[in-house]
């Protein structure tokens, strides 16, 4: 049996980004570098639940980090992307920009 190559694109899609909300958290914090949990979680129409699920799932990848502070009294948790989570962002969109801009096969 003979290996196929992998030349599609798709191979370069990062699993961990392939659900909705976690693309849409990584899509929001690409563009603001460090949000709140609270603008992270109404910016893609989450539950707190859903969101600490998916944060939880992004931290251990490495993809973010989750800062814990207090304004007054009050706990606030931040989330800012990494290093790693913007390198694997960027190569995430190029590869989805080259399935989306491929011609059909003859």
């Amino acid at each position: 049996m003979t290996a196929v190559a992998q030349t599609h694109p798709r191979h370069e899609l990062d699993d961990l980004l392939l659900h909705p909300v976690r693309f849409s958290v990584v899509a929001a914090l690409a563009r603001a570098g460090t949000l709140g949990f609270r603008e992270v979680r109404d910016a893609v129409e989450v539950s707190d639940s859903v969101l600490s699920k998916q944060m939880s799932s992004l931290e251990d990848a490495g993809y973010v980090t989750v800062g814990k502070g207090f304004v007054g009294k009050t706990p606030r948790t931040s989330l800012t992307l990494t290093a790693r989570g913007r390198a694997v962002w960027a190569a995430h969109l190029d590869a989805l920009r080259r399935i989306a801009d491929a011609s059909p096969p003859d």
